[in-house]
């Protein structure tokens, strides 16, 4: 029996070559889905610069110079002569001013708390007054009056007590120490009151 045309090689080539063309027809379209699914992007930044403010305390002796001294035991208090010899009941008195510096950017709630060494420290107590203008009411001669910030607190007292506020950069207070012996002070005590005066940021100054 004679083969149909259609089972000739030729036929079978034709359907080889129609097969190759559906492949390839798919793997272009295959390449077609792949474009489809791109999509476009875009970004947009952007970008915020900070620092941060500066706060510092200053003091002074004078009245006049003014510098930090942030670790003890700080500047020297000039007391009157007779604080080398104290006796019971006695009086002395120095002056001090503390400031914002003059680049601090926040005013400050200033709070003073004391530590003593040696002995004499138990038998002292100090008020400590806004006298105004530096010097001119801190002496025995010239007392200072008025309601004092701080009132007659014992040398060993613990913990601190709220002082004053800074509310402007370069603007001392000025202040007078009033520091008072015990009636039982005895004699041949030897020490020291170490104060420290300690700021907490506020508002933001003008």
């Amino acid at each position: 029996m004679n083969t149909p045309a259609s089972a000739t090689p030729r036929a079978r080539s034709d359907r080889r070559r129609m097969l190759l063309a559906v492949i390839a027809g798919g793997v272009v379209l295959g390449v077609g889905t792949a474009i489809t699914l791109a999509v476009w992007n875009d970004s947009e930044f952007a970008t915020g610069t900070f620092s941060s403010g500066q706060f510092d305390l200053e003091g002074s002796t004078d009245g006049s110079t003014f510098d930090s001294s942030p670790t003890a035991p700080g500047k020297t208090l000039t007391f009157e002569l007779d604080a080398d010899a104290l006796s019971p009941d006695a009086v002395v008195y120095a002056p001090f001013a503390v400031q914002l510096s003059s680049d601090s950017d926040y005013s400050a709630s200033v709070t003073l708390a004391q530590e003593i060494g040696g002995t004499i420290g138990a038998d002292l107590s100090y008020s400590v007054y806004d006298v105004g203008t530096f010097g001119a009411t801190c002496s025995a001669a010239s007392p200072p009056s008025g309601t004092a910030l701080v009132a007659d607190r014992a040398a060993t007292a613990p913990g601190t007590v709220d002082a004053f506020e800074l509310t402007a950069a370069a603007t001392p207070v000025n202040l007078c120490f009033v520091v008072t012996a015990g009636s039982d002070l005895p004699q041949g005590a030897t020490g020291t009151i170490t104060w420290e005066f300690a700021g907490t940021s506020g508002a933001t100054l003008p």
